[in-house]
């Protein structure tokens, strides 16, 4: 795991070399100051000597002084190592996102990537700073301290040798507890960020349902999950500090007395005992420190193996090595086709089940089904969104698998049930699907797609700043706005995946008569609830359970399809009502 994560320090890599070499240094200019101080006390005090004082004294400064430096230099290359580390794990992360299918994001949910974006970042960057710096810092200290000690007393030194290991296994038996319960807080983290993002998204519907306690109650059930999981890791954690303490009292409670005696004895001098109980500090500080670092690796450890799952993720659909460049028409061929979503692929339910229809380039194909009938995944296996189980998609005559999923991607726009748009001006939104488009074709896209009469009528109009999501504005305005950004890619597929629910009938006829005229070329294939809006298409595919019940034109499928007529006739009753009831009120 250190291996994979290490070479995402890159181009930091000089500042987290230089960070120990530093730290070395400065751990040197500490270990010596005891020794001139221990000096100055035996030599220069006690025999009097003043001018060895002035001299011990301005080393002992000049020590003091590079310290500093030396600690200033080792945090600051520490802090640029440790903080690029995590922009480069991030970056990694988010562009290995962009490569997923949606079969691999399904696996990850919105909630746990976030916080393995954030919180898992941020403990395994601490972590490395940690590394970097206190873990070499620690052992250093150590060695360096127990050896100066070693040269002053060997008796006194047997003290640290005895205790050294005795905490070494029990920070041991810490870290083998606490590991699985940091695992068990941070999947409760994916919980909460995910209850708070869903409240968040949809505060609207919470507040108009009045779901406020409700909302309120779940937070609180999930919140206090992470409490009790979190407060069960850092129980075994809380162990660390009360023993460390006690075994740096100990120590020096034993080197005192050892000490003074040894004075008394005439063999040490007061001096050196002072320096031995300053070592004795380092020694135990650097045990402190390094039970502190073993902590933060326990969490780290945690939200390293939750990172490197998603690095590693190997995206469900990707290029082959030879791939097609160039997408020739819009026409399309399912061959014997059956889909099975991952998470079901053991259960065998099937969401299509013998696919076979063509479509020629140009022709306008509605789709129409009951809720649950899998017309948008029929329609998500033309970009490969997903990918097929069984048999084959084409477009243009090729096999969807052979194409560079770019090249496919940008022939193919899709307009999908969830209208997404992002927070910006509406130019800037549009110029998703053409980013050098100019303001006139922006103007033209938006008049195909009906939009271009509203958003004149705001103040700023193609500069309009639109809240994230898109929230001032309506729904069917959303839509019309996000079916003029897929016409701006000018593709040789148009899908449109009930994206004109929310548009009046009227507008949708508009809509589909502009598609008629002005991108006669380009195949367009509209999934609709309404039958109004597919029966003047070329053709019209009934779903029913995931397989197609009927395909033919508005008049064949009235006398040869049974849902088709009933969906029909439903529709039909209604809307004669509605006017009935409407002519009624008007006289």
């Amino acid at each position: 795991m250190v291996k994979k994560l290490s070479k995402y320090v890159k181009e930091y890599k000089s500042s987290a070399i230089l960070t120990p070499i530093f730290v070395i240094f400065e751990v040197i200019m500490e270990v010596l100051i005891p020794f001139l101080m221990a000096k100055i006390i035996d030599v220069g005090i006690h025999g009097g000597n003043v001018s060895y004082i002035i001299q011990m004294g301005t080393i002992l400064i000049l020590c003091a002084i590079l310290s500093l430096i030396f600690g200033m230099l080792s945090g600051k290359f520490a802090a640029k190592a440790s903080a690029g580390f995590a922009k480069n794990l991030r970056k990694a992360m988010f562009y290995k996102v962009q490569d997923y299918s949606f079969e691999n994001i399904n696996k990850f949910s919105t909630s746990s990537l976030v916080t393995r974006m954030t919180t898992d970042v941020t403990n395994v960057q601490m972590a490395f700073q940690m590394i970097i710096r206190i873990l070499v810092r620690g052992p250093i200290m150590m060695i360096f301290a127990l050896i100066m000690v070693l040269s002053i007393n060997v008796r006194l030194s047997f003290i640290f040798l005895i205790a050294i290991p005795i905490l070494g296994g029990i920070l041991f038996f810490i870290a083998i507890k606490a590991h699985p319960n940091f695992e068990r807080v941070f999947k409760k983290y994916d919980s909460l960020n995910r209850v708070v993002q869903e409240n968040v998204s949809a505060i609207r519907v919470v507040k108009a349902y009045v779901r406020e306690d409700f909302e309120e109650e779940k937070f609180k059930k999930v919140n206090d999950d992470v409490y009790s999981n979190f407060k069960r890791a850092e129980k075994i954690v809380a162990f660390n500090s009360p023993v460390m303490q006690i075994t740096i009292y100990t120590c020096i409670l034993l080197i005192s007395w050892i000490g003074a005696n040894l004075i008394v004895g005439g063999s040490m001098q007061t001096g050196e005992l002072s320096s031995v109980i300053t070592y004795a500090w380092q020694i135990l500080a650097s045990l402190m420190m390094l039970s502190m670092v073993f902590v933060m690796i326990i969490m780290a450890t945690s939200s390293a193996e939750r990172i490197l799952e998603v690095i590693e993720e190997i995206p469900a659909i990707k290029n082959k090595k030879q791939t097609v460049k160039d997408v020739k028409d819009g026409s399309i061929e399912f061959k014997n086709v059956d889909f099975v979503y991952s998470d079901e692929k053991d259960s065998n339910k099937y969401a299509l089940k013998n696919i076979d229809f063509k479509i020629k380039s140009g022709e306008t194909i509605g789709i129409i089904g009951g809720t649950g009938s899998s017309k948008s995944s029929l329609v998500q296996l033309i970009p490969r969104l997903y990918d097929v189980t069984h048999g084959s998609v084409s477009v243009g005559g090729v096999n969807v698998k052979d194409y560079d999923i770019h090249v496919l991607r940008d022939a193919v726009s899709m307009v999908l049930q969830k209208n997404v748009l992002f927070s910006g001006t509406i130019a800037e939104n549009l110029r998703w699907g053409n980013k050098d488009a100019t303001d006139e074709e922006l103007k033209e896209a938006c008049k195909l797609a009906q939009a271009d009469s509203f958003i004149e009528e705001f103040p700023s109009k193609y500069e309009t700043v639109l809240d994230q999501g898109g929230t001032n504005v309506s729904g069917g305005q959303k839509q019309r706005i996000c079916i003029a950004r897929a016409l701006l890619k000018k593709p040789k597929i148009l899908i449109l995946d009930d994206s004109t629910s929310a548009v009046d009938t009227k507008t949708d006829a508009f809509i589909r008569k502009a598609f008629k005229e002005n991108i006669p070329n380009t195949t367009k294939i509209i999934i609709a609830q309404r039958v109004s809006s597919v029966m003047d298409a070329d053709r019209i595919i009934v779903m029913h359970n995931g397989k197609i019940d009927g395909i033919g034109t508005h008049e064949e499928l009235l006398k040869t399809n049974q849902i088709y007529r009933e969906v029909y006739e439903t529709q039909m009753k209604g809307s004669e009502e509605h006017e009935e009831k409407k002519s009624r009120k008007n006289h």
